[in-house]
């Protein structure tokens, strides 16, 4: 960490900057905890354009649910200064139950529309949140279509698989039906986001939040095999899961992730998702 971001930390918080720990984890910016000379730790994230919108995003939660996030201190453009989050070991079955009574509560804030009054990023990439009333409108021209186009602007998608998507858009509604009403997401839930402290959730990071179908979470939450069994069973006794999901919803619904991350970085995932669109017929 430079001097200059030493210096910028301490006229912010008015407190000197003792030694800085570099972090993994996050797409958008430099990551590290920092330690101040009063003895607390912060976390801050420096570099991009898009910090201020993270931070938001990480208010918008704390405003509207009960979801542990971390404390914003501080965003600009370029800078996020946030509470630390205690963890010490990995996502154990207590923790995933208790993961699952946290994101039932949170699939339980509902909206007037699905989408969001701001648009978000993914990954750093850019999510669109026109307020829509019905979802799978949204879902195809939003999330399926636009990541679709955008990873094949940036030379990773094939146009070929362009034209299957879009085909497959057109067909949704034969493995879809509309949602009971939109619910308020996290949005990207893979393990890297979920801070454990011996066996039990102590916080959610790296949100890219909207009004949803929460089918979509539950989906995300099993790619990279975020939660399993534990979870599963306890969400189910808050928010019963319809017939189908594990079946063919949740696949479908994991397109678009995968698309996120054909979008970031290519390779194999290209052929995950024309492992999806063979499966649906498209």
């Amino acid at each position: 960490m430079s001097t200059a971001l030493h210096d910028r930390i301490r006229d912010i918080l008015q407190i000197d900057v003792v030694r800085t720990v570099p972090l993994s984890g996050g797409c958008i910016g430099d990551v590290r905890a920092v330690e101040l000379s009063d003895g607390t730790t912060i976390v801050v994230k420096s570099g991009g354009d898009q910090l201020a919108l993270e931070g938001w995003m990480l208010q918008t939660l704390s405003a509207r649910s009960a979801l542990p996030v971390p404390a914003v201190l501080h965003c600009a453009v370029d800078l996020l200064l946030m509470s630390n989050i205690e963890t010490s070991g990995g996502i154990t079955a207590s923790a995933e139950q208790d993961a699952a009574d946290h994101l039932a509560a949170l699939h339980a804030v509902s909206g007037d529309s699905f989408g969001l009054e701001r648009n978000t990023v993914i990954g750093g990439v850019h999510q669109p949140n026109p307020p829509m009333k019905l979802w799978l409108p949204f879902f195809a021209e939003h999330r399926l279509l636009h990541m679709a186009v955008n990873a094949h602007e940036t030379g990773r998608l094939p146009a070929e698989l362009v034209v299957r998507v879009e085909a497959l858009c057109g067909r949704l509604s034969e493995w879809l039906d509309e949602p009971r009403g939109p619910s308020l997401i996290h949005g990207d839930m893979w393990t890297g986001n979920v801070l454990c402290n011996s066996g039990r959730i102590s916080g959610f990071v790296d949100p890219a939040i909207y009004y949803a179908d929460p089918e979509i979470e539950l989906a995300f939450a099993t790619l990279f095999n975020t939660f399993g069994d534990a979870f599963f069973a306890r969400y189910n006794e808050h928010r019963p899961i319809a017939d189908g999901f594990f079946e063919e919803r949740r696949d479908l619904y994991n397109l678009y992730p995968l698309l996120v991350h054909v979008r970031l970085f290519g390779g194999s995932y290209v052929n995950s998702v024309d492992a999806t669109l063979r499966r649906f017929g498209a």
